[in-house]
C-alpha cells in the first residue's frame, strides 16, 4: 500500500521542505502552486530521492480549479488521500492601516479561503482513506494577536477554530486534523519582514524544522494520540508561548505579547 500526499503551497520553503521529507518515506507526493517553474524542480528533486511526484499549477483562491487538481491527484494516486497539508499562504507585515485594503483582502484570500476550499475539496477522499490526516499551517499568531501582523494573525486563528471544529466533526470518519503552529521561518516569506516581535524574538526556525514536525505530527503515536493532540507548537520560543498563553491571566499573556512587540 503506497499513501499519499497533497501539499498546497509546495514549490518552495515549508512546501517544498515537507514534500522531499515524504517523498523520502515512499509516498506520492502531489505538489502544487502557481509557481511552475519551481514545481518542475521539485519533481525532479523528489524522483532523485526515490519518490513518485505528480505537480500542478494550483491557486488555492479558486475553488473549481482546486477540486480539480485534488480529483486528479487521487486518482493518480490509487483512490488515496492519506495526508492533505494546507500550506500555501501570505505573510503582510506592517501597521494595520498603512497596508493597502487589496493586500489584506489577498492575504485572507490565500490564508483563508484557501484553507476552506483544501478541506471542502479533500473531504470524500479522505473519508474513504483509512487514517486519513489534515495539517493546516497555523502559527504562533494564532495564540494571541499580533501587533503589526494583525490581519495574517486573524486568519491564522481562523485556521486554528477551524481545526479544531473539523478535528471534532470529523473524528467520527476517522479523519484527523491537526495544525502547526510555528514562529517566524527562514523562508521567502520572511525575507524582508521586520516587525517588533523578528527584533525580539528573531527569525530561528528553518523550513526542514517545520517539514521534521509536520512527519512527526503525521505519525504520531502514543501519548500524542492518546491525548488528541490537535496543536503543534514548531521550536522552544513557540512551545513556551503556547504553554503560558494556557497557564496565564490574561493580562499577563496581553503584557507580555505587548512587550515583545515593543508597543
Amino acid at each position: 500500500m503506497t499513501k499519499s500526499v497533497f501539499i498546497t503551497g509546495a514549490a518552495t520553503g515549508i512546501g517544498r521542505a515537507t514534500a522531499l521529507l515524504f517523498a523520502q518515506r515512499g509516498y506520492v507526493v502531489g505538489g502544487y502552486d502557481i509557481d511552475e517553474d519551481g514545481l518542475q524542480v521539485l519533481a525532479a528533486d523528489i524522483t532523485a530521492v526515490g519518490g513518485t511526484p505528480v505537480v500542478g499549477h494550483l491557486n488555492v483562491t479558486d475553488a473549481q480549479e482546486m477540486a480539480e487538481r485534488l480529483a486528479e491527484f487521487v486518482e493518480a494516486a490509487g483512490g488515496r488521500l492519506d495526508v492533505m497539508i494546507n500550506n500555501a499562504g501570505l505573510l503582510d507585515a506592517g501597521r494595520f492601516e498603512e497596508i493597502p485594503l487589496e493586500v489584506h483582502e489577498r492575504e485572507i484570500d490565500v490564508n483563508v479561503k484557501g484553507v476552506v476550499h483544501g478541506l471542502y475539496a479533500a473531504f470524500p477522499y479522505l473519508r474513504q482513506t483509512p487514517g486519513s490526516v489534515v495539517v493546516n499551517l497555523a502559527s504562533a499568531s494564532a495564540i494571541y494577536g499580533q501587533a503589526e501582523l494583525a490581519n495574517y494573525s486573524a486568519t491564522k486563528f481562523f485556521v486554528r477554530a477551524i481545526t479544531e471544529a473539523l478535528d471534532l466533526e470529523w473524528g467520527r470518519y476517522g479523519i484527523r486534523v491537526i495544525d502547526m503552529w510555528p514562529l517566524y521561518v527562514n523562508t521567502a516569506m520572511t525575507k524582508g519582514v521586520k516587525t517588533g516581535t523578528t527584533q525580539s524574538l528573531g527569525i530561528r526556525l528553518t523550513a526542514q524544522d517545520i517539514a521534521e514536525d509536520i512527519v512527526a505530527a503525521v505519525e504520531a503515536r502514543w501519548p500524542r494520540r492518546l491525548v488528541s493532540q490537535v496543536h503543534y507548537p514548531v521550536g522552544i520560543q513557540a512551545k513556551a508561548l503556547a504553554l503560558g498563553a494556557r497557564f496565564s491571566p490574561a493580562w499577563l499573556t496581553r503584557l507580555i505579547n505587548k512587550r515583545l512587540a515593543g508597543s
